[in-house]
């Protein structure tokens, strides 16, 4: 293999770099595949994921496929290691392999100014789309009658709106000059003890958002996508958001997507057969229509915040942050992550649920084209989850659950893979 020249770290000798071809990703037999351990339950919750994955490989292609792991560091163990929190070198590792495996950063307390890891990771790869899908195991804990229902994937736009780290303090010089040319210039007036921030939202981020919504839908055969917005209240933001959605499927998608006023007023109210609908909701509308009509949804395309928000609500739908798996995708790279938070009093306790690490990992098995590996873990936790063999935060809302560690329950997902 070639040999990729880093700073601080040593790559891998054997293993391969995973290619691209017209876009399409084209995964070696041996890909490498950078991981970041994470802070607090990360390394806890990154061995249990590492372990199933690893056995999934082994259980589906007999030897003949291998993730080649390698460690890179960022946060607090890079901070320890090589005196920074997110090194140059992270970056062009994951830039060059275009793929990794993330465990949860703890939020640190930072400068104003200060950006979050995550957000930094994101932009600097223009991993655009945060792609969380969101369905219910039978028998985990749920807050709502039918958890069943819920079945959707969430397409974040990633890079843009308030997320675009563009604001200034109130009191600050910066604050000060913004609202000044905003009086001179426009004739708008803001209070001096105003915080200012921009809300950035581009034809170019909104179409390539609903791009890959409308392509993800399309190839797996899902049922409809639905643009969450406020265009009513920012008409001209997320307004705008929603009509450049309905251009990408007009434009590109004319024969594969027709919109849900087509349906009535074209097709008497019945979905061609083979045909994606498109529909479009207001962001506050949403949230009560995934908890009432959450089975006539499915694939759910948002601006940056409205999808922080309703993704983490659609979670709690199915269990909690801890059921729900992500991933930061781009044209070039892609980063799957667990999508809560480090909870660093259970670190090293070997206690917590690693299912929303496992996830990711099948979504990362899927982006490699890998579908049989990643039919098999989840298998692994169906039968898991059904034998009520599972990590403390589960066992607590169960009864007759047999409470186990993260590594415990890691090895009952492995042997219940293979039947």
């Amino acid at each position: 293999m070639t040999q990729y020249v880093f700073q601080k770290i040593t790559p891998p000798t054997r293993g391969e770099v995973i290619q691209l071809q017209e876009g399409r990703v084209v995964p070696p037999e041996r890909p490498i595949v950078p991981f970041i351990e994470g802070d607090g339950i990360g390394p806890d919750i990154m061995r249990a994921a590492r372990l199933v994955l690893d056995e999934a490989v082994r259980l589906a292609y007999g030897g003949r496929r291998e993730i080649v792991w390698f460690e890179v560091y960022a946060s607090r163990k890079a901070q320890e290691l090589l005196g920074e929190l997110l090194p140059a070198d992270t970056l062009r590792v994951l830039q060059t392999y275009r793929v990794g495996l993330k465990g949860p950063f703890t939020t640190m307390a930072g400068p104003r100014g200060y950006r979050s890891l995550v957000a930094q990771i994101r932009q600097q790869l223009d991993l655009y789309a945060c792609i969380r899908p969101i369905r219910y195991f039978r028998g985990v804990p749920a807050p709502v009658r039918h958890p069943e229902k819920v079945d959707m994937v969430v397409f974040r736009e990633n890079t843009e709106d308030v997320y675009a780290g563009l604001e200034w303090g109130a009191g600050s010089e910066e604050a000060r000059r913004l609202r000044e040319w905003l009086r001179e210039v426009l004739g708008v007036e803001v209070r001096a003890d105003a915080g200012l921030g921009l809300k950035l939202i581009s034809a170019y981020g909104s179409r390539r958002l609903v791009r890959a919504a409308l392509r993800y839908a399309v190839e797996r055969g899902r049922r409809s996508v639905t643009l969450v917005h406020k265009g009513n209240i920012m008409k001209y933001t997320e307004g705008a958001f929603r009509e450049w959605g309905y251009e990408v499927a007009r434009e590109e998608f004319g024969g594969q997507v027709v919109t849900e006023a087509e349906v009535g007023e074209v097709y008497g109210g019945s979905v061609p057969a083979g045909k994606v609908v498109l529909k479009d909701r207001l962001a506050d509308n949403m949230f009560q229509q995934v908890l009432l009509r959450p089975e006539e949804y499915d694939v759910l395309a948002t601006p940056n915040l409205n999808g922080d928000y309703l993704s983490d609500a659609l979670a709690a739908q199915v269990g909690g942050l801890g059921m729900a798996p992500g991933a930061n995708v781009g044209d070039r790279a892609a980063i799957f992550e667990a999508t809560h938070g480090s909870a660093p009093k259970y670190a090293g306790l070997d206690k917590v649920n690693p299912t929303s690490l496992i996830l990711s990992g099948v979504m990362m098995l899927e982006w490699l084209g890998w579908v049989e590996a990643g039919g098999l873990v989840v298998r692994g936790l169906e039968a898991t989850f059904e034998e009520r063999y599972v990590t403390y935060d589960l066992a607590r809302q169960m009864v007759g659950a047999t409470e186990v560690r993260t590594s415990q329950f890691a090895e009952r997902v492995v042997r219940n893979m293979g039947g």
